[in-house]
């Protein structure tokens, strides 16, 4: 059903959603994961707050949990939003342009965690514009435009003729020392 569906999802959103001024600390904005299940007028209980401190054990935050929201890092806000959409310990997480605006070493750290989840048997869904991180780092492929134009592993459907398809441009792709990367003409 769709209620029981609902529970086995979480959204983490692209970072320009978020008000990152409002005064917070990063346990409200994780707790705020919780509050679907917590309903109108019920407060947040020991299992609520054991959530939480799961959620952000799991992405390397615990030792922030009481540290403002503003004062994190581009990256640590990304992961913020990971432990929010994990305390309801779904299956499938759904993440919106999730290494935006990540430098090298946030971006290695958001990949690291995203296996992991993977690993845990969860599963992943990024919606990505990173051609790059799809052909190193993820397993299938889904380009889009407007309808499906392609589903599969990336080394097979991430062609240059599918890409052309995809963006209704000239793409080259790129394979230098075994890292593929996609260039638009």
């Amino acid at each position: 059903s769709v209620g029981d569906a609902r529970w086995r999802m979480a959204y983490m959103p692209q970072i320009e959603l978020v008000q990152w001024d409002f005064p917070v600390t990063v346990a409200d904005v994780v707790m705020m994961g919780r509050y679907p299940r917590l309903g109108l007028f019920r407060r947040p209980g020991r299992e609520d707050r054991e959530a939480v401190r799961r959620a952000l054990d799991k992405v390397r935050l615990g030792d922030l949990a009481q540290r403002q929201i503003s004062e994190l890092s581009g990256g640590e806000q990304r992961r913020v939003l990971i432990a929010r959409a994990l305390t309801g310990d779904p299956q499938v997480v759904l993440l919106d342009e999730p290494m935006t605006g990540l430098d090298a070493s946030a971006q290695h750290d958001m990949i690291a965690l995203l296996h992991e989840l993977v690993a845990e048997g969860r599963t992943v869904v990024a919606a990505t514009h990173d051609l790059s991180c799809v052909a190193a780092e993820f397993e299938l492929a889904l380009l889009l435009n407007r309808r499906v134009v392609a589903f599969g592993p990336p080394r097979d459907v991430m062609t240059q003729a599918v890409l052309n398809e995809t963006f209704n441009r000239h793409m080259l792709w790129v394979n230098v020392d075994g890292r593929v990367y996609a260039v638009h003409g």
